[in-house]
């Protein structure tokens, strides 16, 4: 504590052996120890104190669209990664797609970062993307410092993100096996999509029918078997289908290399609330019905789901038009994602510990920074996100700091209040205002 120059103290710090009392000693933007409650802190350190509100750390979103540069209009650097401040992450991991170019070589990977690297208002990582015919990029984005590789089954919606078929599946996963990296996948069959009703227009079972949960079962068995196959190591992205957990449970018992996330808006919205035409709602795979809810929720309890992360991926508001089969797929949810699952996982009996786990332990775990991020621990970045449980808000778009305030939350009664966020022993959000950009670029070479 000798030489801390920053002191955190709460009555409620969630670490890794539990939640208590503690005080929180950081020097040159780490942690240096997690120590006794009423430890002396020395006359050269600023304390601050926090009362009774809960000091966690900063959660690491591993699934966000920022879609930075070439659509811009839709979201960016900016503005996501202030929003992601102000619901309590301190680090993201920015998807291939939707930006233009796609991150899918070492040049597009750099364009990436120029454009970042001024705006960033937490820590920003990114992913690399699996298309037909990079294989021979995928080695290069690797060394680069992408965190994984990012693959489609079935269209992914914009036409330079094609998505690859069984065989192309099977090249690119062996591939990345070869150099240990990691594969991760939008799993629905396309052949099944294409056998569904297609009725378009305002009704959402329509839509809901035309993305059965055949089609992310079949195609998750198909990414298990070549995993199993190539001993390779691959993630199943925003699974909504609880009809798939049987599998992913056995696959995993049978050792198969495989981490599951899924979605807030699959543990708090259902089919049954969706109004017609209300496509702030659309997401593929979809919103699914309450029963399939339970099981999901059942599944981060036993773990065969691993993870929660946001899948941000917002447009401008013309795209969310009346018409499921034509409107946008996306939910956005960086601002609100701590909110919202802690809400639906109180009312269930977990705990905030469990959020931490699914939303920063594990997600940091899943990208190999666990011993950096998602942890109060010594050693790590002073990241955490100040959280006060119980108090309660109505959502309201117009506070929220993406740059197209659409939500599916909008008029929700929200608990969990996040009154400030510090990034390496900094505030970077507190009470809606925000410090200048200090997020840095990571990759996963360090």
């Amino acid at each position: 504590m000798s030489d801390a120059e920053l002191v955190l103290r709460s009555t409620r710090v969630i670490t890794p052996e539990g939640t208590r009392a503690a005080s929180v000693a950081v020097t040159a933007g780490t942690i240096t120890a997690v120590l006794p409650y009423d430890t002396e802190v020395p006359a050269s350190a600023r304390l601050e104190d926090l009362g009774d509100h809960v000091l966690l750390p900063g959660l690491v979103d591993t699934h966000v669209h920022v879609n930075d540069p070439g659509r811009a209009e839709w979201e960016g650097f900016w503005t996501a990664t202030r929003a992601a401040a102000a619901g309590g992450i301190t680090t993201l991991v920015d998807m291939p797609l939707n930006s233009l170019p796609p991150t899918t070589t070492v040049d597009h990977l750099r364009t990436k970062r120029r454009v970042a690297a001024d705006k960033a208002h937490i820590d920003v990582g990114f992913w690399g993307g699996a298309l037909p015919g990079n294989v021979a990029d995928l080695r290069p984005l690797h060394d680069a410092g992408v965190f994984g590789f990012k693959a489609f089954l079935s269209p992914s919606g914009v036409d330079e993100f094609p998505h690859l078929d069984q065989e192309q599946l099977a090249r690119s996963l062996a591939e990345i096996a070869g150099f240990g990296g990691l594969l991760i996948v939008h799993a629905e069959d396309p052949h099944q999509l294409a056998a569904a009703p297609q009725h378009g227009g305002p009704r959402y079972a329509d839509f809901l029918a035309s993305r059965p949960r055949g089609a992310e079962d079949s195609a998750i068995a198909t990414l298990l078997a070549q995993a199993k196959r190539l001993h390779a190591r691959v993630h199943v992205l925003h699974l909504s289908s609880s009809d798939a957990l049987p599998l992913l449970a056995a696959a995993k018992a049978d050792g198969v290399r495989v981490t599951v996330e899924t979605c807030p808006h699959y543990l708090t919205l259902t089919a049954e609330e969706v109004p017609d035409g209300a496509s702030e709602f659309k997401c593929c795979p979809p919103i699914r019905e309450a029963a399939n809810q339970d099981l999901l929720w059942q599944a981060l309890a036993d773990g065969t789901i691993d993870c929660v992360v946001t899948d941000h991926s917002p447009s401008t508001a013309d795209l969310k038009t009346g018409d499921f089969a034509t409107a946008w797929g996306g939910i956005s949810g960086l601002q609100l994602s701590l909110a919202a699952v802690w809400t639906e996982a109180r009312r269930r009996g977990h705990g905030l510990e469990d959020v931490v786990r699914w939303m920063s332990a594990r997600t940091a775990a899943l990208v190999g920074l666990d011993g950096r991020k998602g942890a109060i621990a010594p050693g790590h970045d002073a990241d955490f996100a100040v959280l006060a449980p119980d108090e309660a808000f109505t959502v309201d778009p117009a506070a929220l700091q993406h740059r197209n305030r659409v939500t599916a939350y909008a008029g929700r009664t929200l608990t969990g209040v996040v009154k400030s966020t510090w990034l390496r022993g900094e505030r970077v959000h507190a009470d809606g205002e925000f410090a200048e950009p200090a997020g840095r670029l990571l990759d996963r070479t360090h």
